[in-house]
């Protein structure tokens, strides 16, 4: 039996298409591999046309960022028939938007860092809250525009005036969460491993530590205590469900635990198309429950539905 055709959506027009580029060329390699017949498509504003005259059997979606991961290319697929991997419509453009994300997630008893949204040009006047804390645009992922506030510093941050700032006006103001970065990736209705990422010769997981080889470590599984562990993993899937997402999601997470074992577990956010370039996480996470980088692939092609 012949195994499918499967359009890789990849570039776009957001601040990560490098990235996007990179996961989606890593994502078409692996289906190729695997048997699928594969079309890689740079998207541009005419994909609905390109996809129409495709008319691939699914669209794996290797976009990120605006556009990719919001719940527009989504809709433009729902509209074309095509069955898509990762999340529907209102699950992407609820957890792009780190605002409602949070709502959702903390009224399904999710804890989160207390936050509040502002127009940026009006924190660079004041601090908005006692540092230390984190400025971060309301819908950019990779770590884009965001600043840290450390505590002592006198002056609020001056890069969110600065002309050529292209993340948006709107940006949240969060408590800054002292402690370690961990993840959990889950997939289908199963949390799968927690990894610490540690991030290094960078103070925070920014962009180059996400991206560039060897700038980050990935712990897997975590070494922390079975008990933060499986809460971890709770929360995990507590977060994906009450967000509606399907497919495949990642929750990352500050973990404090300076003065007890217990500490401070704080749910930073959800990622609804994690990166799938050779150093990111969720294939690690993956490989560590056994499953090769293919099989993952293989497995969101044939979970890809529409309407769902």
């Amino acid at each position: 039996m012949a195994k499918k055709h499967v359009a890789v959506l990849m570039g776009g027009f957001s601040s990560e298409r490098p990235v996007s580029l990179s996961s989606g060329a890593a994502c078409a390699d692996a289906l190729e591999a695997e048997g699928y017949r594969v079309s890689r498509v740079d998207v541009g504003r005419d994909v609905g046309q390109v996809l129409a005259e495709l008319s691939p059997d699914v669209a794996f979606n290797a976009l990120h960022g605006p556009f990719g991961e919001d719940g527009k290319i989504q809709g433009i697929l729902e509209y074309l028939g095509i069955p898509y991997t990762h999340s529907g419509v209102l699950a992407s453009a609820l957890a792009m938007d780190k605002e409602l994300a949070k709502t959702v997630a903390k009224a399904a008893g999710v804890p989160v860092a207390e936050s509040r949204i502002m127009n940026r040009e009006d924190v660079v006047n004041a601090h908005p809250m006692r540092p230390p804390y984190v400025v971060k645009p309301v819908a950019e992922g990779s770590s884009f525009g965001v600043v840290i506030v450390r505590e002592g510093q006198s002056h609020p941050p001056q890069a969110l005036s600065a002309g050529d700032w292209s993340y948006g006006e709107r940006v949240m103001v969060e408590r800054y969460v002292h402690g370690r970065e961990l993840t959990c990736a889950v997939v289908g209705d199963v949390a799968l491993a927690v990894c610490e990422i540690v991030p290094v010769g960078h103070s925070f997981y920014d962009y180059d530590s996400k991206y560039v080889p060897g700038a980050s470590k990935h712990v897997v599984p975590a070494e922390i205590s079975p008990k933060i562990y499986q809460k971890i993993q709770t929360l995990s899937l507590k977060a994906h469900k009450a967000l509606g997402c399907r497919g495949v999601s990642r929750s990352d997470f500050r973990y404090d635990d300076r003065f007890s074992e217990d500490g401070e577990l704080i749910w930073l956010e959800i990622n609804t198309q994690p990166g799938m370039t050779p150093t990111s996480l969720v294939p690690d996470i993956a490989a560590q429950a056994g499953h090769s980088f293919g099989e993952l692939l293989s497995w969101m092609v044939e979970d890809a539905s529409c309407s769902r």
